[in-house]
């Protein structure tokens, strides 16, 4: 087994643990990095959707009672209540990504693209951060059916790569109402529905790329990701409950500058 692939998997495991929760972009830093590191082409693409199961993962681990208190009470109508909200918030970046999936893959996906879209977001966050908002809803049991589907419409945003799922509908969930808290929660739930479905979709159409060589790499980056992303989604909600996110848009606004300079 090549040292060096291991590396380039622990390296790109870290950085989609770091950034799938975080307003910034997983997906247009793994584009990025990879790009760097040489690690590029379809089996390359592949191996970053494949981590991003182990990020979901992390996820599922963090919020096992409460996810297993929801399946063990879904006859109430509180549990019940939150499920079709979650539902809700999934069908418009289903139906939207389903749609135009191919043509995402094939303009989309290059280091230019993800640059101006962290651009675009840091400034979008700041301009969110900037004027005073009436916060209304400080419990995930409180969203309505209609919050959770002005959620996952702004959801749909982050289809284009360098967005970001959790900055779009984080953002999108203070806009309309919800505390930094509720919203980053949120965020995270929505992202085990909306995160498996898109990857194992994904998975299922490039199947035929993988060989037997590629099993070591795709686990040590898999749990890389795991394991990482449990640790940032504890820290980022300490974060959040505390402070605002125009740190976040900032350093979207340098990296994308950066990136575009580098990649011009």
């Amino acid at each position: 087994m090549d040292l060096l692939i291991l590396i380039q998997a622990v390296i790109l495991g870290i950085v989609e643990g770091l950034t799938e929760f975080l307003p910034v972009s997983s997906t247009g830093h793994l584009i990025i990095v990879g790009d760097m590191l040489g690690f590029t082409g379809e089996r390359a693409k592949t191996f970053e959707i494949f981590i991003q199961l182990g990020a979901i993962l992390g996820v599922v681990w963090f919020y096992r009672r409460k996810l297993s208190d929801i399946a063990r009470g879904i006859r109430h109508k509180t549990e019940r209540r939150f499920a079709l909200n979650l539902f809700i918030a999934f069908l418009p970046a289903a139906i939207v990504g389903l749609l135009l999936h191919k043509q995402i893959k094939t303009y989309l996906f290059n280091p230019l693209t993800v640059a101006g879209a962290l651009i675009v977001g840091g400034i979008i966050i700041l301009l969110i951060e900037h004027f005073p908002r009436r916060v209304r809803l400080h419990r995930l049991e409180s969203l309505s059916t209609l919050d959770a589907l002005k959620i996952g419409i702004a959801q749909t945003t982050a289809l284009f790569p360098g967005i970001s799922r959790a900055g779009a509908t984080i953002m999108g969930g203070l806009l309309i109402g919800l505390s930094r808290t509720t919203a980053t929660e949120f965020s995270f739930f929505l992202a085990i529905p909306t995160m498996f479905a898109a990857t194992l979709y994904d998975l299922f159409n490039n199947l035929h790329l993988l060989r037997a060589e590629d099993v070591v790499p795709f686990a040590v980056g898999f749990i890389t990701a795991f394991l990482t992303a449990i640790v940032v989604i504890k820290a980022f909600l300490a974060y959040v409950s505390r402070h605002n996110f125009t740190p976040f848009a900032y350093y979207r606004i340098v990296a994308g500058v950066m990136v575009m300079a580098y990649f011009w």
